[in-house]
């Protein structure tokens, strides 16, 4: 859905440079981990399935979003 400046308004679950609990349900063919909020595809490099991990979202598309783990 495009607003009134033409750019794209995001219907996402997440949010960009915020925090969440989630869990690895799956690996992707690059190898990186797969979390799901909301039925919405997050990629989380360095993980496997089964990882209960805090991530942090670092860019967010249209049907996906790609965060980083933080702490340990």
């Amino acid at each position: 859905m495009r607003g009134s400046t033409g750019r794209f308004i995001s219907t996402a679950p997440v949010e960009e440079g915020k925090e969440y609990s989630v869990k690895i349900e799956d690996i992707g063919r690059e190898g990186d981990g797969i979390a799901r909020i909301q039925n919405f595809v997050i990629f989380v490099p360095n993980t496997k399935v089964g990882d209960e991990v805090k991530i942090r979202i670092t860019r967010v598309l249209r049907r996906m979003a790609f965060a980083e783990v933080v702490g340990e």
